[in-house]
C-alpha cells in the first residue's frame, strides 16, 4: 500500500501536518504502508490541483485546498479559502467517507489533524507534543512579540526559515520523516537544516534592511514593493518589528516563477483588523485566512500584481 501525502509546500504547518498524518496512519490504520510526499503550491488565478499528483493507492491532502478528484481518500484543511473550484464545498459536504475534515476556525492544520485523529480514531498524539506546540504557535502567529519571530533563534523557527525558502523537492520529505521521531533541536542542528540555513540568515538580515529602506507607513498600513529586488518570500513579521503600531502589512514581490502580493494583519493588534484578507485575496484568485493571505501571479504578470497591490492598499488604507 503506497500512501501519497500531498502537503502545503514550503510551510512548517504543511510539513508538520504530513508528519502527524503519517504517524497516525501507521499507528492506527496500516502499519505496513509505504509513504511518499509531494508539496503543493498555490497557482496563479486559483487553478485547480493537477490530477496528475494523485499517484498513490491512497492519496492524502493536508493543509491545502480541496479537490473533487475521486482518488482523494483523506483531506484535512483549516483555510477559509479551501473551496475554490465550482462545486468543491457541495462535493465535500456530500462525502460519506468519514476521512475528510475542514475547520476554518483552527489556528493550525497540524493540531486540528491531531485532534481529529484522537477524537475520531483513538490515536494518541502526545509523543509529538513539541511539534504540535510549535506548529500552532507559528501558523497562528502566537509569538509573544514580533522580535521573537524575527530573531529566528528557536530551532522550530530555523526549520521554518529553511522550509519557506526551499527549492529542493527532496528536502522537505526528509524533514517530514524526521519530524515523526526527532526533536526539533536535533533536526535544526542536522546538516539538512544547518547547511542551507547559514546563507538564509544572511539573506534574512538583508531583507530586514530592505524593508526598513523601502517600507512606507500610512493610515495604519505598512506597504512596500520588492519586485525589482527579486524578492518573493520573506519573514512576514519584519514589518511589525519595525512598525509595531501597524494594523496591516501589504507588499508585492517577484521571483523567477511568479509575482506575488502578500497581505497580513498585525497579530499583536487583532482588535484593529477590519477586513477579511482571505476574501480580498480571493477576488484576485488568491486565498488564505482572514488574518493573512496571498495572491500568486504568473511569471511576467508583475504589472497585474502591482495593480492589485495598489487597489488593495487603497482599500486597507480607507
Amino acid at each position: 500500500m503506497n500512501v501519497q501525502v500531498l502537503f502545503h509546500d514550503s510551510c512548517f504547518d504543511g510539513a508538520a501536518s504530513a508528519a502527524v498524518f503519517t504517524r497516525f496512519y501507521r499507528e492506527r490504520v496500516r502499519p505496513e504502508a509505504r509513504f511518499s510526499y509531494r508539496g503543493l503550491s498555490h497557482q496563479a488565478g486559483g487553478a485547480a490541483i493537477d490530477p496528475a499528483v494523485f499517484t498513490g493507492d491512497e492519496n492524502v491532502i493536508v493543509d491545502f485546498r480541496y479537490s473533487q478528484d475521486p482518488r482523494l481518500t483523506w483531506w484535512f484543511d483549516h483555510h477559509v479559502s479551501a473551496f475554490q473550484q465550482p462545486g468543491d464545498e457541495a462535493h465535500f459536504r456530500a462525502d460519506t467517507s468519514g476521512h475528510k475534515f475542514h475547520d476554518a476556525h483552527r489556528k493550525s492544520c497540524t493540531v486540528y489533524l491531531a485532534d481529529v485523529a484522537r477524537e475520531r480514531f483513538g490515536w494518541d498524539p502526545s509523543p509529538l507534543k513539541e511539534l504540535l506546540h510549535w506548529a500552532e504557535l507559528i501558523d497562528g502567529a502566537l509569538f509573544p512579540n514580533p522580535e521573537m519571530a524575527v530573531a529566528l533563534e528557536e530551532p522550530a523557527l530555523r526549520i521554518m526559515t529553511v522550509l519557506e525558502a526551499n527549492k529542493d523537492p527532496a528536502l522537505i520529505p526528509q524533514v517530514i520523516e524526521r519530524m515523526q521521531t526527532d526533536s526539533l533541536a536535533a533536526i535544526a542542528a542536522s546538516p539538512l537544516i544547518a547547511t542551507p540555513l547559514a546563507p538564509l540568515l544572511e539573506r534574512h538580515r538583508q531583507h530586514i534592511e530592505l524593508v526598513r529602506a523601502k517600507a512606507r507607513y500610512e493610515n495604519g498600513v505598512v506597504s512596500f514593493d520588492l519586485a525589482d529586488e527579486g524578492v518573493d518570500s520573506l519573514n512576514k513579521f519584519i514589518a511589525y518589528a519595525l512598525y509595531p503600531e501597524a494594523r496591516y502589512t501589504l507588499w508585492v514581490g517577484q521571483g523567477p516563477s511568479r509575482a506575488k502580493v502578500s497581505l497580513g494583519s498585525n497579530p499583536w493588534r487583532p482588535q484593529e483588523r477590519r477586513h477579511d484578507l482571505a476574501a480580498i485575496a480571493s477576488r484576485y484568485g488568491g486565498g488564505g485566512h482572514p488574518v493573512v493571505a496571498a495572491i500568486s501571479f504568473k511569471a511576467g504578470e508583475l504589472a497585474r500584481a502591482r495593480s492589485a497591490w495598489m487597489e488593495i492598499l487603497s482599500e486597507l488604507s480607507a
